[in-house]
């Protein structure tokens, strides 16, 4: 199945609105870690340790498809990331045995 990358960067007020969507973020992402299509999620980090932003690397049938799911993200549409994008992505290391 074909991996794809949301990297969003906060806006001014990320932090604030990270707590305020945090629950409905988690909630959102469930689905794929049920099915077994979440391969890593978690914050960027500013050089203090604060959360500046987010990596969520996981699979989906198409870019199309990808894109959907990240439009969707509390995250997206709480305003939480003041920009966002979603690439394809292919996994090189580590090897799969």
């Amino acid at each position: 199945m074909p991996l794809f990358c949301l990297i969003g960067r906060d806006g001014p007020r990320g932090l604030e609105l990270r707590k305020q969507h945090r629950g409905a973020h988690l909630e959102n992402m469930q689905p794929l870690e049920d099915a077994g299509r979440l391969r890593y999620a978690g914050p960027l980090l500013a050089d203090d340790g604060v959360p500046c932003g987010s990596v969520i690397v996981f699979e989906a049938d198409d870019l199309a498809s990808a894109r959907e799911f990240a439009a969707s993200d509390p995250y997206v549409t709480g305003a939480v990331f003041a920009d966002w994008e979603v690439l394809a992505t292919r996994q090189v290391f580590p090897q799969a045995g």
